[in-house]
């Protein structure tokens, strides 16, 4: 039964979707499908009456994980509608959900794209030969045009992204981390003190596991749970942190070049740095989660120290 538990949904909340959909009385199956953590995620395969096949995706949302002032179903399905429109890679919005009448809980329900992701750690290599496709991807969705009421819907990424230090001290699993204090005190200090730059379009977790690729091209970029809108550095940077705990820094690099000559502009490498400390943050919360062999987390060491070093750099360099 459909809940906050998370299991399949309830069988008339998927027949009255298939009706809303024009498929009435089809036959279907629901399987789940991976990548749920603040969702519930479901594939609806059906058939109908006269025999044409539809594949669709339900995503119910459990209201007890959002953030305060951060409606996660409004914003995927808003930030899908914008990049549908605009031919961007992404599933097709059907119908919304905004509060749980239909589905339980409030949800969304999309097209099933087929495809599959470049698995981690165990395709690390292909996925650093992708590097200057998924850059351009990730320079197509920036160029995403904004207006005011869009950003009713997005998170503010200039404030989100450094959630870490909105309680004003230090949190115990940055304590625990041998990086996480001189991090937390790095980002604190300096954080909103960038070069203005025009606020962008962003996807907030701009990695391997919410691409789809068939072959070798993306046919799909998945879970705008959490778009939103800001300094560009923030994706470029978390994209970047993730090719070098993989293993793969060259990957990070052909990445930025990309990225930038994709984009038509340059991002200034202090800036950049404070970006890629503050996504560092992240796999302090579960190392064990993020590092499954100790070459992985040397990956993670060395990206710090070097955003540590350029930051360190530029501060001097303005101090004289």
């Amino acid at each position: 039964m459909s809940g906050p538990n998370g299991g399949i949904p309830a069988t008339s909340a998927i027949v009255a979707v298939l009706d809303a959909l024009g498929m009435n009385g089809a036959q279907f199956g629901v399987h789940e499908l991976p990548g749920s953590y603040s969702n519930f995620t479901h594939l609806v395969a059906a058939e109908g009456a006269g025999g044409q096949a539809r594949n669709i995706v339900v995503r119910r949302y459990n209201p007890d994980n959002y953030e305060e002032g951060h409606v996660k179903h409004l914003c995927e399905f808003h930030a899908l509608k914008l990049l549908t429109a605009l031919g961007l890679p992404v599933p097709p919005p059907l119908l919304l959900d905004d509060d749980g009448s239909l589905l339980g809980l409030p949800g969304i329900v999309t097209e099933y794209v087929p495809g599959a992701p470049i698995e981690l750690p165990a395709e690390a290599k292909r996925w650093g030969r992708m590097a200057a496709k998924t850059a351009r991807m990730l320079a197509r969705i920036h160029r995403t045009p904004l207006s005011e009421p869009d950003k009713r819907y997005l998170m503010n990424d200039d404030v989100e992204v450094a959630w870490f230090i909105k309680g004003g001290r230090v949190p115990d699993y940055m304590r625990a981390d041998p990086d996480g204090e001189v991090v937390w005190h790095m980002v604190n200090d300096r954080w909103g003190r960038w070069t203005p730059v025009e606020p962008r379009f962003a996807h907030t977790d701009y990695w391997a596991g919410n691409i789809l690729w068939r072959g070798d091209e993306i046919v799909a970029v998945l879970d705008w749970e959490e778009a939103g809108y800001g300094h560009p550095a923030a994706d470029v940077a978390y994209a970047r942190m993730g090719y070098c705990i993989e293993g793969e820094p060259e990957a990070a690099d052909e990445f930025l070049r990309v990225y930038e000559a994709a984009a038509g502009w340059t991002l200034p490498r202090r800036d950049l740095a404070l970006f890629e400390l503050a996504a560092s943050a992240r796999p302090m919360t579960d190392p064990e989660g993020w590092f499954a062999y100790p070459s992985m987390e040397a990956g993670f060491r060395r990206f710090i120290a070097r955003a540590k070093e350029i930051i360190l750099d530029a501060d001097y360099s303005i101090s004289r």
